[in-house]
C-alpha cells in the first residue's frame, strides 16, 4: 500500500462526503468498505463517480456473469492486478456455465492465442480483452469474431465498457498497491479484502 487506507468508518465532517461513503456502503452491502474503497475515499468525489460507474458495469448491464467476469479476470491477469483477480475469480468460478478448466484457461493461456476449450463466446471475449488491454487498438478480425458469435451491438458496447473500466481499476490497484498484492507473481488463495 502506497497510501494509508482511510479509517473505517472515515472521519468525514462534510455532509457531502458522508453521503458518498453511504452510497459506497450501500453498493457493497454486508461486505462493507473494502481496501479499494478505503483508498478511493481519500477523494470522495472520485469515489462517488467510481462507485456509480463500476456499479453500473457490475449490476446494470445485460451481460451474463460468465462473459462479464471472463473479461474482468482476464484484465486482472494481463495487468498483474492480483487483488482484482482474487476478488473476481470466485465470481467467475461460481457462474453456472463456466468450468474450472475454463477459469484456469483465463488465468494461464497466452495472450492473443485462440482457445477452443473456452467455447466460441468466451474465446471471442478473451481475444477482445487481450487486444483492448495489450494493444488498445482492436484488429478488425478480433472485432468481427465478437459479432460472428452472436453478440448484439448493446452487448459489444457493454463488453467494451467492462474491459475499459477494469483496465482503469487494475491500473489504480497496481499503481497504489491496493491490497498489498504487487509483490505477488501470480494469484494466491485467500487474503481478499
Amino acid at each position: 500500500m502506497r497510501l494509508p487506507y482511510v479509517p473505517d468508518p472515515p472521519n468525514f465532517t462534510s455532509e457531502e462526503d458522508k453521503a458518498v461513503e453511504q452510497r459506497v456502503r450501500q453498493r457493497r452491502g454486508e461486505k462493507g468498505l473494502i481496501a479499494l474503497d478505503r483508498t478511493l475515499l481519500h477523494a470522495p468525489p472520485v469515489a462517488d463517480g467510481w462507485n456509480s460507474f463500476l456499479g453500473s458495469i457490475r449490476t446494470k448491464t445485460s451481460l451474463p456473469t460468465s462473459i462479464r467476469e471472463t473479461a474482468i479476470c482476464r484484465v486482472a491477469v494481463l495487468n498483474k492486478a492480483w487483488y482484482e483477480w482474487e476478488s473476481h475469480s470466485p465470481i467467475l468460478e461460481s457462474a453456472e456455465d463456466v468450468t474450472k478448466p475454463q477459469v484456469l484457461a483465463v488465468l494461464n493461456s497466452s495472450p492473443r492465442k485462440p482457445l477452443e476449450a473456452l467455447g466460441d463466446k468466451l474465446s471471442a471475449v478473451l481475444a477482445y480483452t487481450d487486444a483492448m488491454t495489450l494493444d488498445v487498438r482492436v484488429p478488425d478480425s478480433v472485432f468481427e469474431q465478437l459479432k460472428s458469435v452472436g453478440f448484439s451491438e448493446k452487448e459489444i458496447v457493454e463488453i467494451t465498457a467492462t474491459v475499459a473500466a477494469y483496465n482503469c481499476v487494475s491500473r489504480f490497484l497496481v499503481a497504489l498497491d491496493v491490497g498489498e498484492r504487487n509483490a505477488q507473481t501470480g494469484p494466491k488463495e485467500g487474503g481478499k479484502e
